[in-house]
This record gives structure tokens, sequence and C-alpha cells, in this order.
């Protein structure tokens, strides 16, 4: 259940570490890794049909499936159930949204979610403007269409979680930052701008993706970055 880790090609900076599906030599299969372009906007709907799909496709085959990561709202929207719906893109919402600062948008996108009974959690939503737009996007799609109730599989779950404090985590971060640098995540930025990837798009991924990007094309220097 990640995000990120659903694009090909972006294996550093999401923390695929594939080689940790090889236990005692038996290759442990992985699902809804590298499934999409990178450049691309995968998004909760998706993920939320890709996982029935692949746990029931598990279920059929009398496996155990472990769902492990990453993105909390991914997790909760399968264990809670969302009724969600494909929003499309509002190009004159987005137009009439476009010259408004992050700050701005963050309190519009507060006031939808007040109307539409969603809580304000997911601080992703608001890391960039262009995520907040689309966040309101979403939010404005809901209010003006209700999701009819409809059948989803139960998922039957046991939640096993990790414990760690603050400064232990903080340090965590840092190592995992720093081991990313080290194994090569400027460059594998590099790689997709080449490949013709907006610059955009990765500042879209935010994280360690936002950052380096912005690091790459100028924006920040090293030290700031």
């Amino acid at each position: 259940a990640d995000s990120r880790q659903v694009y090909r090609g972006m294996d550093i900076g999401t923390g695929k570490d594939l080689a940790d599906y090889t236990i005692h030599g038996k290759q442990i299969p992985y699902h809804l890794i590298d499934i999409c372009e990178p450049g691309t906007k995968y998004n909760l709907f998706e993920y939320q049909q890709d996982f029935y799909d692949a746990y029931q496709d598990i279920q059929k085959r009398g496996a155990f499936p472990i769902l492990c990561g990453g993105t909390g709202l991914y997790i909760e929207s399968v264990l809670k159930g969302y009724h969600l719906s494909p929003v499309p893109q509002n190009p004159e919402l987005r137009d009439s949204l476009a010259h408004k600062s992050l700050e701005e948008l963050t309190l519009i996108l507060k006031e939808l979610k007040a109307k539409t009974g969603s809580n304000m959690h997911n601080r992703t939503d608001v890391d960039t403007a262009q995520r907040a737009i689309r966040a309101i996007e979403i939010e404005s799609y809901n209010l003006e269409h209700p999701m009819p109730e409809r059948e989803l599989p139960a998922v039957d779950s046991l939640i096993i979680g990790v414990s760690i404090d603050r400064d232990a985590r903080r340090e965590k971060i840092s190592q995992r930052l720093k081991q990313r640098l080290d194994e090569g995540m400027v460059d594998e930025i590099k790689g997709l701008l080449d490949r013709g990837i907006p610059a955009e798009n990765l500042i879209y991924y935010g994280l360690e993706y936002k950052f380096i990007t912005e690091y790459v094309i100028g924006k920040t220097s090293y030290d700031e970055m």
C-alpha cells in the first residue's frame, strides 16, 4: 500500500527494496508495485480497485494476503471500505484556483471537507498547490455527486504496527535520506527528467522527489535541499 511504489523507475526514492521479497532463496510474490509509468497520477480510487482485484486473486489461490506500507490513506480505504468514485478533471475549477496561494487553497479545502464530512488528516493533500487543487477538485465533485452505497469485499484484518518515539523516528528518516542520496537518488531523478517526465510531475509526488527535483532543476541549492 504505497502511493509511489506503483511507479516504474522510481525505485530508490520510494524504497522498494525488492530484494527483501526473496527469503531463503524463495521469491515471495508482491502486488501493486511497478504498475504505472512515472509522470502519471495514480489515485486512491484506482488503488482501491487494484487492491480488491489482487486480494481476491490471492484468496482464490489459497494464499495468505499481507497488506503493508506505506500510505495510510490507501490502507484505510480498504480496511474501512471507503466508497469512492473516479473524479474527472474540472478545467474551469482549476483555472479559477490557479493563482491562489497554498494557504488560500488549504482554507478552501478545509471548508469543503467540513461540508462533505471528511477529515483533514492527509497532509500530503496540501503539500503543494497542485495537490491541493486536485484535492479541492475531488471534494467539490463528491459534494455535487454523492456516492450511492455499493457492496465492497469484506476484509477481515489483523492490524500490526510499530510504535517508535519521535526522536528515533526522525533519526531513522535522516538516515534513510542519506542512504538514498548515497545510493544515487539524484541520478535516478536526473534519469527520469531525461526521459521527458516534467519536473512538476515529479514535484507532485512530494517528499524526496519534490526537494531533489527542485535541486536538480536549480530551484534550490544542495544545502537547502
